[in-house]
């Protein structure tokens, strides 16, 4: 006679959490000077990461579309939500490397790749070669940009952005789109023209050209009056026309590191002594200190190292 094997009390496997447990992020962090392993992901400045990213391919959809005016806005909409994940993560105390390496990913599509190929596809590609040659350089001047900036975070002076900062790249190349789209621009000479400003602005990302950070500036200390109805006015004006004041907007902020620099040369400008040596007078200075002085640098750059890796991205 058959016998019936003991029925199995074991709870039955559940899929999902094996593939759970196979996706997981794992992250080893020091916390209180003791090396613990974390496990999952901080969901609410990844869905800002995640909104800015969706914008940018949003971006580049639009623009093979041939919606270059929407193409332009999503990155400017990108650039928003892209100022917001940083600060919302150190708000929230929810820093992560996952985090940092997220953004930058983000930041290469939305900022890099992005206005390469709504610029290709609105004007550059009616030049052939030179089109396509001036939208990788961008691309490569963001990729790199983003890469140095990644390795240089700590030590450098966080009053200065060493290069334009990618956003602000992707601001004059889609603030050109987003005035001059709707415009029969058929000249020739135009088109050059936008080539030249697209691998410019690429060019201007790595180089070593200096541009003022505005992270020194204490929002909660009081301001005159007037500060604020220069903000309101400042809103009116680009209400009235977005895409030509912004366009105006961070194009000037773009040509303000050639010309400070310039000026700093010819003896108009107070020399910068801090950050990363752009001229040899200045590497000659930086090499110049006492030793004293070298050994408080070095103090001093550690300190920010540590707070840097404590406080999260400092991009934003």
């Amino acid at each position: 006679m058959t016998q019936t094997p003991p029925p199995n009390n074991r709870p039955p496997r559940d899929p999902f959490s094996e593939f759970k447990d196979d996706t997981e992020v794992v992250e080893d962090i020091v916390q209180n000077g003791e090396r613990i392993r974390r496990r999952g992901i901080y969901l609410l400045p990844n869905l800002f990461t995640t909104a800015a990213l969706f914008s940018g391919f949003f971006s580049v959809v639009a623009a093979l579309n041939g919606n270059f005016g929407s193409a332009a806005i999503a990155i400017f909409v990108s650039m928003v939500l892209d100022g917001f994940d940083g600060r919302v993560a150190r708000m929230t105390n929810t820093q992560s490397a996952f985090g940092e390496e997220y953004d930058s990913l983000a930041d290469m599509l939305s900022f890099g790749v992005a206005p390469a190929i709504v610029a290709f596809a609105w004007i550059l590609q009616d030049i052939g070669n030179l089109g396509w040659i001036a939208a990788f350089v961008y691309v490569a001047g963001a990729a790199l940009r983003l890469a140095r900036f990644n390795v240089q975070i700590g030590s450098t002076d966080k009053k200065w952005f060493i290069g334009l900062p990618s956003p602000s790249a992707a601001a004059v190349v889609a603030g050109f789109v987003w005035t001059f789209h709707s415009f029969e621009a058929t000249a020739f000479g135009f088109k050059v023209l936008m080539a030249i400003i697209v691998a410019a602005v690429g060019i201007l990302m790595v180089s070593n050209i200096r541009y003022y950070s505005f992270k020194e500036v204490d929002f909660k200390s009081p301001v005159p009056f007037v500060f604020l109805l220069a903000i309101v006015l400042a809103f009116v004006l680009i209400s009235l026309e977005p895409a030509i004041m912004l366009l105006l907007l961070f194009g000037s902020y773009a040509a303000s590191g050639p010309i400070l620099a310039f000026m700093r040369r010819t003896g108009h400008a107070k020399p910068i002594t801090s950050g990363i040596a752009n001229t040899e007078e200045e590497m000659e200075t930086a090499n110049a200190e006492t030793p004293e002085t070298s050994a408080q640098a070095d103090e001093a750059e550690v300190a920010g190292s540590s707070e840097t890796s404590k406080n999260g991205d400092e991009r934003k």
